[in-house]
């Protein structure tokens, strides 16, 4: 074999395992695409999470706002209560010095 024939047949070795490699990587492709299909499926279920999130948000803002306006009434509703219980302790005390009054006059 002479330097000619060595080039050549290296060349066409080179050549087919160019070749090869080719179809190998057109083959992983073909087999690999993502079909349009899947595309859809997937920004299908990009834009229903992305509602899913929204509603989620919505409700923790409603939970939140809710949560502090029925804090709000708890405070508001013990504090009537500490001032009913505060005016009925006076009634009572008054009622009391009532009695006492109305047993000293009956005794005197």
């Amino acid at each position: 074999m002479n330097r000619t024939e060595f080039i050549f047949t290296t060349a066409i070795i080179l050549f087919v395992a160019f070749c090869v490699g080719w179809f190998a990587n057109w083959l992983v492709h073909r087999f690999t695409r993502v079909s349009q299909a899947d595309v859809n499926e997937l920004e299908r279920m990009s834009q229903e999470l992305h509602e899913a999130e929204e509603t989620r948000d919505q409700a923790i803002t409603y939970l939140q706002q809710r949560e502090a306006e029925l804090t709000n009434q708890l405070a508001q509703t013990e504090a009537e209560l500490a001032a009913a219980m505060e005016g009925l302790r006076e009634a009572r005390h008054e009622a009391e010095e009532m009695r006492s009054y109305v047993e000293r006059m009956n005794a005197g």
